[in-house]
C-alpha cells in the first residue's frame, strides 16, 4: 500500500519541485515567500491534481481485461514459466 501512495505523492509534488528548481536556476531565493505568490501556488496545485487524476485514470484502464485471471510466474521442470493471463472461470 505504500508504493501507490508514494507514487501519487511524488506526482503531486513534482510541479512544486520543478518550480523550486527553476527558482534555484534563476538564482532567486527559493525559501523567500515572495518567490511563491498565491496565484502561482494555485496553478501548481491545479497542475499537481491533474497529474494525479491522470495517473488514477491510467491505472484504472490498464491491467487485465474483465474476465481474465493472472497466473503468476512459476518453475516447471527446472524452467521458468513467465506469468500470463488466462480466461477466468465463469461464476
Amino acid at each position: 500500500m505504500i508504493r501507490p501512495v508514494a507514487t501519487e505523492l511524488a506526482l503531486f509534488l513534482t510541479p512544486f519541485a520543478i518550480y523550486a528548481l527553476f527558482l534555484w536556476a534563476t538564482r532567486r531565493n527559493v525559501l523567500e515567500p515572495a518567490s511563491w505568490p498565491l496565484n502561482r501556488l494555485i496553478w501548481l496545485t491545479g497542475l499537481a491534481l491533474v497529474l494525479m487524476l491522470g495517473s488514477f485514470l491510467l491505472l484504472a484502464h490498464s491491467g487485465a481485461p474483465p474476465g481474465y485471471e493472472y497466473v503468476p510466474a512459476r518453475m516447471e521442470d527446472g524452467r521458468l514459466v513467465p506469468g500470463h493471463l488466462v480466461p477466468g472461470k465463469p461464476p
